[in-house]
């Protein structure tokens, strides 16, 4: 090879060494939120070829200055695609020399599986107990859903963001909002437990503003439990059986009714009236000794009411 060919070789070489020609970004990480394309003192051709992937964004920044944004798709870098770049640099109509910037990717799939939970217990008022102190824990996914405002909101000047770089401060948010919307619902702490799809929607609702002004969005938020400390639970139970005791109450009273109702319209039902009000009560008596955390004991032997007269009498008589 004659001298000649050998310097056109070399310039050839040095000039695809100094130029940049192909600018594109394959995510294996899992967790990049966006990625600075390694630049570095070397100037872009134009002309170059800007394959953007599905679930991507690139951004052009000019002397960190937010520029021309590519959504997924392959460009061939030109003045007419890359309106705001030939603005800032003053380029004439068919500029076509190298030209400096810094280019960054921008992953808007999903981040699924996040895990979030409370360190330290959360207040809540309770319509039973007052004031409490209750934990929670689940997951939750999010995708970037305004890469340009992201940019400018929460990236800064670095190289990469990670997802671990801003979970902790949405596990923060999440938290928050739980707080509020504990506060807002007025919902007792099963009512919660019952309840932790529909709470998680709302939370998640009530969240989204504060996000969109991040250019985050909140796909999923998921309440996996809420729990509050052992004691607290078993004087819940206590509470719920005293409840159910008067609610029986209530239902004993209720039955009776109908049955002074039933009986009365029936044509000589007074004996029956009497035999169905004694059992009634003898009934709720005796369900609401069962169910009682402390029966009342007595001495005196069990009663019937005779068929006749309808007065309490031992068992073991055989004439009222």
């Amino acid at each position: 090879m004659s001298l000649k060919n050998n310097l056109k070789s070399g310039i050839k070489n040095f000039i695809k060494t100094q130029f940049i020609e192909v600018i594109e970004w394959t995510d294996s990480s899992m967790d990049t939120i966006v990625y600075r394309f390694p630049v570095a003192n070397k100037e872009i051709k134009m002309g170059a070829m800007l394959t953007v992937r599905e679930s991507q964004t690139a951004i052009f920044v000019n002397q960190g200055e937010l520029a021309d944004v590519f959504g997924p798709g392959m460009y061939e870098l030109s003045t007419n695609n890359m309106p705001i770049m030939t603005k800032l640099e003053s380029w004439k109509y068919g500029f076509n020399s190298p030209f400096k910037a810094e280019v960054y990717f921008v992953n808007t799939k999903q981040f699924l599986d996040q895990k979030w939970g409370t360190q330290s217990p959360v207040p809540m008022l309770d319509p039973m107990f007052g004031q409490i102190e209750v934990r929670a824990r689940g997951t939750y996914s999010f995708k970037v859903s305004d890469p340009v405002r992201f940019m400018r909101e929460v990236f800064g000047t670095k190289d990469s963001l990670k997802t671990s770089e801003i979970t902790a401060q949405l596990r923060s948010y999440i938290i928050q909002y739980i707080k509020d919307t504990m506060a807002e619902s007025k919902l007792s702490f099963f009512d919660l437990q019952a309840n932790l799809v529909e709470f998680g929607d709302k939370v998640r609702e009530n969240l989204s503003a504060k996000l969109d002004t991040l250019g985050l969005n909140m796909i999923n938020l998921a309440i996996e439990d809420f729990s509050m400390p052992e004691e607290l639970m078993e004087a819940y139970r206590d509470g719920a059986r005293y409840n159910l005791m008067g609610g029986f109450d209530r239902h004993v009273k209720n039955e009776t009714l109908k049955a002074l109702n039933t009986a009365a319209a029936n044509e000589g039902g007074t004996a029956g009236l009497g035999a169905t009000i004694g059992a009634g009560v003898f009934f709720g008596n005796m369900m609401k000794d069962n169910f009682s955390p402390n029966p009342q004991t007595s001495n005196e032997p069990a009663k019937v009411l005779c068929p006749h007269c309808q007065t309490a009498i031992s068992i073991n008589s055989k004439f009222c």
